[in-house]
């Protein structure tokens, strides 16, 4: 089967999977926008931000936790307005994140949203946190935090359309907001593996994109 069969034939499929998930307000933007971020073999077009540990393994990006400090595996390309779609599974305790609109200078962290991403009940999956700025910006409602599938897989979708984001977790609304005071309006796309003694681990894949901003 030809290279260009085979991008359709995922395409398709993607669309088939998220046409629950994204709601009407999707309708507007034809599936074919859809793109991989993530080959599923090597890390082309990411950049590791720290000193942990990122590989692919089994078909998913894998950050592993080596001296206990704040990882990153970010995108080579900048965003502004998109929706992103991704799988996580994490396999050790702990928050993570998926950040949109982050900076970075060398190794170091600099700003952005980070979607809360945690293997936990009741820890805000699919919530907005800022690190370095307000903390926690909005959390899911009560009712939604046992949407999470602890330490299986689980499906995160986010919408960012100037100044509202919109989050979904495994089908459910977690959030649907609109920022105030955002402080950046583009940036990279990032996984994070939050801060550890080491030993931390979490994998994420099927990480596919559409840009809104045309």
């Amino acid at each position: 089967m030809r290279v260009e069969s085979v991008t359709v034939l995922m395409v398709c499929v993607l669309s088939l999977c998220l046409s629950p998930v994204l709601g009407q307000q999707s309708r507007d933007y034809d599936v074919v926008q859809w793109r991989s971020l993530f080959n599923g073999e090597d890390l082309t077009g990411w950049k590791s931000v720290g000193k942990e540990k990122w590989t692919v393994q089994d078909g998913a990006i894998v950050g592993e936790s080596i001296v206990g400090g704040d990882g990153f595996i970010v995108t080579e390309q900048e965003f502004t307005e998109f929706e992103l779609h991704v799988r996580f599974k994490a396999d050790t305790p702990g928050n993570s994140g998926v950040f949109y609109h982050m900076t970075y200078e060398g190794d170091e962290f600099g700003n952005g949203m980070q979607v809360e991403v945690d293997p936990a009940v009741n820890r805000h999956t699919g919530g907005l946190h800022e690190p370095y700025g307000r903390g926690w910006v909005v959390w899911p409602a009560a009712e939604n935090e046992t949407v999470i599938k602890p330490y299986d897989w689980n499906d995160l979708l986010v919408k960012v359309a100037g100044n509202r984001v919109v989050t979904r977790l495994n089908g459910v609304l977690m959030i649907d907001f609109t920022d105030p005071k955002p402080k950046n309006s583009k940036g990279v796309i990032g996984f994070q593996l939050h801060p550890g003694k080491g030993g931390q681990k979490i994998r994420f894949k099927d990480v596919w994109i559409r840009d809104l901003s045309h």
